[in-house]
């Protein structure tokens, strides 16, 4: 391996390789929606609010200052939950459901509705103490960095990528791009961990970083380790 090869930085995806929702979002979405006039299965809604979600065009604003482009994640987060609403059940009707949707959103911006995934911060640590850089990429809104502050993960990573940064989304190339530019790093030096195959592994693999799936291992503490046999990898290639 030559020098220039070297894994200097890891960076991760947010939601569902470092956190994960505290409880299923249908279950958080009836429990809220019941102080508004709403009664509908968890599961029901689970089922549509994937549905939805995977139809959805990207939460990316691009050419707006960063205030803007918190509104308007906002507003496109306003229009998936009504959505969601809708395809559960066409006929549900909200006593308020601006103010619903207004305490979903707060929900989500606070540190008792995540909990960080299994081994995170021995994971963490374990890649500090090689010396690594350590960074997040996500397709979550701006609500995120300030949430990683509330888990007690902001003073953990040196850069925070988000849509809003780049004025794109995984899997577009120009938001690994964007990170790299913060980083001040070429993408053969970062490795990237996230734990969707396409939108995570495959998207930075494309953009010419290292990657691994944060599902192949039992949790993440196991993750400093295999960094340890990728970089053995390399040097042998």
């Amino acid at each position: 391996m030559t020098e220039a090869r070297r894994i200097l930085a890891v960076v991760f995806d947010a939601v569902g390789t470092l956190l994960v929702p505290s409880e299923g979002v249908g279950e958080t979405y009836a429990r809220l929606a019941r102080a508004h006039g709403v009664a509908l299965p968890p599961g029901r809604l689970q089922e549509a609010f994937a549905r939805v979600l995977a139809a959805a065009p990207p939460n990316v604003h691009p050419g707006v200052p960063p205030g803007v482009a918190a509104d308007r994640e906002r507003g496109w987060w306003r229009e998936r939950v009504r959505e969601t609403f809708r395809a559960a059940d066409g006929m549900a009707r909200f006593d308020d459901f601006e103010a619903f949707f207004g305490r979903l959103w707060s929900h989500y911006a606070e540190a008792p509705a995540w909990r960080l995934q299994a081994g995170v911060k021995r994971c963490l640590d374990g890649l500090a103490a090689r010396g690594l850089r350590l960074g997040v990429l996500s397709n979550f809104d701006q609500r995120l960095r300030r949430l990683l502050g509330a888990l007690g993960l902001a003073e953990r990573f040196e850069v925070v990528t988000l849509p809003a940064d780049a004025g794109a989304a995984k899997p577009e190339r120009a938001i690994f791009d964007a990170c790299l530019a913060r980083l001040g790093l070429g993408a053969g030096r970062v490795l990237y961990v996230g734990d969707h195959p396409t939108r995570d592994v495959a998207a930075a693999e494309q953009a010419g970083w290292l990657a691994l799936d944060a599902s192949a291992f039992p949790d993440l503490a196991a993750l400093p380790a295999a960094v340890d046999r990728l970089e053995q990898e390399l040097q042998r290639a």
